[in-house]
């Protein structure tokens, strides 16, 4: 491979099928190809560019090659500067010895790569698409009419009289009606009459562990419909204040900011996964009267599309970084069927996500499975099919 000629001040060119990497995260396989839509493109010098001599290797050979664990376990066995800065230079990485199978080789085991990966994207599209229809249905089980966006108006106007917020995209809802509560087979109550919700501990230097360290769960931990608790930080709290953010099997914690749409306001459940568990202040908890609203059927209806909107509608935007309050969480909609209803919802949903869960799992074994096997044809402990 030969290295690109600087363009100006630091920017370097690069064209459609040179190999590009990031000097800091090249250990984690942060490597890429400039794509052939585009021609010419330019990068700063933390990125260093290199044409790939065709009689030699393929573009897309090199980026595995470079994905692959032994070579990252190499790069990180070289790499120098401070601990999570490490940047591999390019006389470092040209100082790798790495295998070089003939170019029919090169291809085969790039085209095994490439149809895998087609077979897992397309396992995560049917998944995707089976999450939309459990929405769907649940919320056809409801009698929520799903409300067509419909075209935006070019102009409009409106009084400020009757804005509630300085947003356009809450004023183009006010005009087109979408702003309103969904309509429905059964009543919308708040849901505050139906629970108790407050704020978790605010993190400071004065309650890193101590005495009395308790498990917390933060924003990360916190997904849509379920909780990652592969990584779990502990927050000081005395044992006369636990009981105000002591979490509860059935509480449900609503994320109060994030900068996308999609992940604004999204709940999770807790079951009591962990002893003397309690959340920050940047989850709002929420305690449901159990004997009028199940957990799980609040979970499921605030992390649909429509179940959100109030929050889309009432979520105040600080530097691109939408949030809820309390105050919000209390007013939000929900419908109430009875109790049985619920249960009889929450039975057939999550028969279905466990379905979901499978094709998931599925697409994620064959993706580790892929990997493996492209390394192992890389080092020459697997054949790679050649074309017949």
């Amino acid at each position: 491979m030969t290295a690109k000629s600087e363009v100006k001040g630091r920017l370097f060119f690069a064209r459609a099928g040179d190999v590009v990497y990031s000097k800091i995260d090249a250990r984690n396989g942060a490597i890429g190809i400039v794509p052939e839509d585009m021609p010419a493109v330019v990068f700063s010098s933390e990125y260093p560019i290199y044409a790939v001599d065709p009689a030699e290797a393929l573009p897309d050979y090199v980026k595995l090659l470079f994905r692959t664990t032994s070579f990252r376990n190499r790069i990180n066995s070289l790499v120098s500067g401070a601990s999570g800065r490490k940047r591999v230079e390019p006389s470092t990485l040209e100082s790798i010895h790495v295998p070089l199978p003939p170019i029919p080789i090169q291809q085969a085991i790039v085209d095994h790569w490439t149809r895998a990966t087609e077979r897992v994207a397309e396992a995560k599209r049917k998944a995707d698409e089976q999450e939309q229809d459990v929405d769907r249905l649940f919320l056809e089980a409801l009698g929520v009419r799903i409300r067509a966006r419909g075209e935006r108006p070019k102009v409009l106007a409106r009084f400020f009289s009757d804005i509630d917020r300085w947003a356009v995209s809450s004023v183009v809802d006010q005009v087109l009606q979408l702003d309103r509560p969904p309509d429905g087979r059964y009543q919308l109550v708040k849901l505050g009459v139906l629970a108790c919700v407050s704020y978790g501990i605010q993190k400071s230097p004065a309650n890193r562990p101590g005495l009395c360290p308790r498990p917390y769960l933060r924003v990360a931990n916190v997904r849509k419909g379920f909780l990652d608790l592969s990584d779990i930080k502990e927050i000081e709290v005395s044992d006369r204040d636990l009981p105000s953010y002591l979490l509860k099997p059935g509480d449900i914690l609503f994320v109060e900011g994030n900068g996308s749409r999609s992940e604004l306001g999204r709940v999770a459940k807790w079951n009591g996964e962990i002893e003397n568990c309690v959340h920050q202040n940047h989850l709002i908890k929420v305690r449901l009267d159990q004997n009028r609203l199940l957990p799980d059927f609040a979970m499921t209806w605030f992390n649909t599309e429509i179940g959100r909107s109030h929050f889309f509608r009432a979520a105040k935007s600080s530097s691109g970084l939408g949030t809820i309050n309390s105050s919000e969480v209390r007013l939000a909609p929900i419908p109430l069927p009875p109790l049985d209803i619920q249960r009889k919802l929450v039975s057939e949903i999550t028969a279905a996500r466990e379905r979901i869960a499978v094709e998931r799992a599925t697409a994620a074994k064959l993706a580790e499975d892929t990997a493996r096997e492209v390394e192992e044809m890389i080092l020459g402990r697997r054949p790679a099919d050649l074309p017949r």
